[in-house]
């Protein structure tokens, strides 16, 4: 059973930073051949994609409100991906998921979310 656990989340004020982390952890565990990538949602929103990275680690993608504020990352050999988040906005404000799978757009496996709230 695979299971991931995200952590970093907190409370903090605009223009701060946070860096959530998605380790993956359980008996089955794997990392390595999996994409990854990171989804929020806002109160009373739907979830939404913020950032995506592939197995290798080579290509990143990002949702255009996050685009040169945040950046994804994976270390495979600690099973565990990166979301920093820099210059963060009210707006960026909801429980972040990270989600992992192998065919491109479709994650079977989630976390629990971490909650990040940023005040103005």
């Amino acid at each position: 059973q695979v299971q991931l656990v995200e952590s970093g989340g907190g409370l903090v004020q605009a223009g701060d930073s946070l860096r959530l982390s998605c380790t993956v952890s359980g008996p089955g565990r794997t990392y390595s051949g999996y994409r990854m990538a990171w989804f929020r949602q806002a109160p009373g929103a739907d979830r939404q994609f913020v950032a995506s990275i592939s197995a290798s680690g080579e290509v990143t993608n990002y949702q255009d409100s996050v685009k040169g504020r945040f950046t994804i990352s994976r270390d495979t050999a600690k099973y565990t991906g990166y979301l920093q988040m820099n210059n963060l906005k009210p707006d960026d404000t909801g429980v972040y998921y990270c989600a992992m799978g192998i065919v491109l757009g479709k994650y079977p496996y989630w976390g629990q979310g971490t909650q990040v709230t940023v005040s103005s």
